[in-house]
């Protein structure tokens, strides 16, 4: 019967097909990465994990081992501490000899080992529960076989790091006192094993704040230190204790406690949960870990939820490279996986209480692997655990507005929320104005890292400041997150509200810090022109004592527009007829002009060269400024192809962000060569563990440059219009989905240089979209 209710079934039907197709057309598994042989140790691990959770899973001589890792897990030092490590043994053993497999299958977010040996098969899944914070391992073998799961911990006694160990946590090279990782606790409980690390009193939030001179607002300070708890509990179906265990691994002495199966059986289930709180008193974190370890859902609904989260995952963004090429084949064919698989790795962390850090998320592993003269424990990364590098962190988070994964980006936007009052203290404290001051390098309570504020300084030196030849005046990378806050409105129509305060205080210590600097040098608070004057100041870390810089500028004006924008700004009088005021008091970008090119300067005047980043360019990205679309691209081209500091610092290796600048540009052949590049397998067996670059193995902003570069030479938006390929090689073909301002998702296929199967929701959006393929715009 053609009734109105069928009509309006069979259009829906439609719309769901349409809207599901091209997910439907590539296969994952094609991306699936899959090993048939052990690993040799630690160090070629593959990534699993989900919600705030990441394990680096292997097989070594027969065992199955995996790392715990989870968000926001610090010691009293600032440490990311991993929670352990789980050994599984099964008898007899499918996997010391004969077929094995070991499959890291994307779709649904989980790892696959399975084997043979002598006729005996075995199928073993690992998987976390991206909604409550529990590992699973299931077993499934043709015969009865015994299971040994086995809590293994380097922690088991008082360690004592030294010299370059310390990079791991907050004192870095610079330690104030011998520095002493506490021993966790671990314990038999009713045939589970519980562990746990609780943080001591005193912390590196009481010398910090010590050290720069704030103990008189100290109880006003956020402190996320204090009464930490970090661990959690492994049990097994129908398992008991069975003792403990000595041994080594690698560079490190463990102690392990041991689960056996009470009977042979064919299905075992091993369990890990994992937390992390804040607690007045242990019984309180002990209550909910219980609660937490017995989940009244069943397991296999469970495992259902999960593999439909990460399904939608998948369908709301993905690039496919040469999707029609068999796996394994072609560099292009690469760059699209490994785009696919470090989204995956970013995905781990979808609802972490703090960020993925920059410097190997939740991934890391036995550092000798990496370096072999770092005979550390499990739980170093160089530079830092809870110490926050605005720099390398905003790399991770930009991407993920393309990708559409706006609830991914809540973390980061947290961890600057908790902050703001401590900031902004400190221009109260130091400077008696208003503003919020955050400096680049910041711990996770918004100081400035010690190390990198410095034991040694002059007597009378500001105690605001660093006294640090890198970080001296470079306050604002924090207006990136900024930016990024706004962008979620912008990109998702997210309700804002809660961020406009935090955005008015990074922009307000501009304005006031900068007035009270040119008080206390002369009798004007701005120049000729009625402009601030930002100096000192500094051009990203490389261009120092800088007049102006124009990472300062650009920002500034660009974040203070878009705040004009909002309806909610609007209505406060207050607020706009400041930011009004204050958009006023912006100076212009500088330039220059070299061998008869003018192009983007760094700042008006600078001092001295001090690292080797581009921020020139930055006025292309994040500022958007300049580019594709946009008046005096040449200038910007100009800038790229010819400033001889960019020339001489040009690569593709970690936090470099070449290939982004030439894709805004729409200089194709150069982001093409660059993407080869920086998106190419890394010299490690899982392929998107690059690094260490400039930081650590996986470096996530090696991995998140990577992804944002490629974004923008499909898709780039200014205003209104869609720029669709502004810097595509024509005969790389790509199936593609990605997300566009204004709640849009553009969605289609290149074949043979030509789009089809174009598909922009809302449809009305689809007249803003200009095909760039047969302009001139890529030289």
């Amino acid at each position: 019967m053609n009734t109105p209710i069928n009509r309006i079934i069979l259009l829906l039907t439609c719309v769901v097909m349409v809207q599901g197709l091209f997910a439907q057309d590539f296969a994952w598994e094609k991306y699936n990465v899959t090993w048939t042989a052990p690993s040799k140790n630690a160090a070629e691990s593959m990534p699993v994990g989900g919600g705030d959770i990441g394990l680096n899973a292997w097989v070594e001589q027969g065992d199955i081992l995996f790392y715990l890792g989870k968000s926001g897990a610090f010691d009293e030092h600032n440490t990311l501490l991993k929670l352990g490590r789980v050994r599984l043994k099964l008898s007899p053993n499918p996997f010391e000899a004969g077929d094995f497999k070991q499959e890291l299958q994307l779709e649904q977010g989980r790892l696959l080992i399975q084997g043979e040996s002598k006729g005996l098969r075995a199928k073993v899944l690992l998987w976390v529960d991206v909604h409550s914070p529990n590992v699973h391992v299931e077993v499934d073998a043709n015969r009865q076989i015994d299971v040994e799961a086995t809590y293994e911990s380097w922690r088991y006694k008082d360690l004592h790091p030294r010299k370059k160990e310390n990079n791991a946590n907050s004192w870095k090279w610079a330690p104030p006192k011998p520095v002493v990782t506490y021993k966790d606790s671990v314990r038999v409980q009713r045939d589970a094993i519980v562990f746990y690390h609780q943080n001591r009193d005193s912390t590196a939030f009481d010398i910090v704040v010590q050290q720069q001179q704030l103990d008189a607002v100290k109880d006003s300070l956020f402190n996320p230190l204090f009464r930490l708890t970090s661990g959690g509990m492994l049990q097994g179906d129908d398992m008991f204790f069975a003792g403990k265990q000595e041994g080594k691994y690698l560079d490190t002495d463990f102690k392990g406690w041991t689960l056996r199966s009470k009977k042979p059986r064919k299905k075992h289930h091993v369990q890990v949960t994992l937390l992390v709180d804040q607690v007045d008193e242990f019984a309180e974190w002990e209550k909910q870990l219980l609660h937490l370890a017995s989940p009244k859902t069943a397991l296999v609904v469970r495992r259902k939820q999960t593999e439909t989260w990460w399904e939608d995952f998948w369908k709301r963004s993905y690039i496919v490279i040469q999707p029609d090429m068999q796996q394994g084949r072609g560099d292009a064919w690469k760059v699209g996986r490994n785009y696919q698989l470090f989204r995956y790795m970013l995905g781990c962390n979808a609802y972490g209480e703090y960020p993925t850090k920059f410097n190997g998320g939740l991934f890391t592993y036995d550092p000798s692997g990496v370096d072999s003269s770092f005979r550390f424990t499990p739980d170093f990364r160089n530079w830092g655990g809870g110490t926050h590098t605005a720099q390398n962190q905003r790399l991770v988070y930009w991407p993920m507005l393309k990708s559409g994964d706006f609830d991914m980006m809540a973390a980061q936007f947290k961890f600057y929320q908790r902050l703001q009052k401590n900031a902004e203290w400190r221009s109260n404290v130091y400077w008696k104005h208003q503003g919020a001051s955050f400096t680049e390098q910041l711990e996770n309570f918004g100081l400035p890292n010690p190390a990198e504020y410095n034991w040694k300084r002059p007597k009378d030196y500001d105690a605001g400041l660093e006294y640090n030849a890198w970080l001296e005046y470079q306050w604002d990378t924090v207006l990136e997150f900024c930016m990024m806050m706004l962008e979620t409105e912008n990109y998702n129509k997210e309700d804002i509200r809660a961020y406009i305060p935090f955005v008015a205080s990074c922009l307000r210590f501009f304005d006031e810090h900068y007035q009270y600097r040119a008080r206390q040098q002369g009798n004007k608070v701005l120049d000729q022109n009625g402009h601030l004057v930002f100096y000192p100041g500094s051009s990203a870390e490389t261009y120092k004592m800088a007049y102006n810089a124009s990472t300062t500028l650009a920002a500034l004006q660009v974040v203070t527009h878009r705040m004009l924008s909002l309806v909610d700004v609007q209505q406060d009088t207050t607020l706009r007829s400041y930011l009004e005021g204050f958009q006023r008091r912006i100076p212009p970008l500088p330039w220059r002009e070299l061998d008869g090119k003018k192009m983007l300067a760094p700042a008006q005047v600078w001092s001295r060269v001090n690292n080797t980043e581009a921020p020139q360019l930055y006025p292309v990205f994040p500022w958007g400024i300049y580019g594709i679309g946009r008046p005096d691209l040449e200038v910007a081209r100009n800038t790229y192809w010819h400033d001889p500091d960019l020339l001489k610092f040009r690569s593709h290796v970690g936090w470099k962000q070449d290939n982004i600048f030439a894709a805004r540009l729409g200089l194709t052949a150069e982001a093409k060569r660059l993407a080869l590049l920086k998106l190419a397998d890394a010299d490690r067996r899982f392929p998107t563990f690059w690094g260490p670059g400039f930081d650590w193995v996986p470096d996530h902003n090696w991995g998140g440059s990577g992804m944002v570069g490629l974004q923008e030479m499909i898709l780039q938006t200014v205003d209104d219009k869609i720029y669709l390929f502004p810097a595509w090689p024509s005969e790389w073909d790509v199936d593609f989905k990605l997300h566009a301002p204004q709640q849009t998702t553009v969605e289609g296929k290149l074949r043979g240089g030509k789009v089809v199967d174009l598909i922009v929701m809302p449809a009305t959006r689809k007249k803003d979209v200009i095909n760039l393929l047969d302009k001139d715009l890529k030289k």
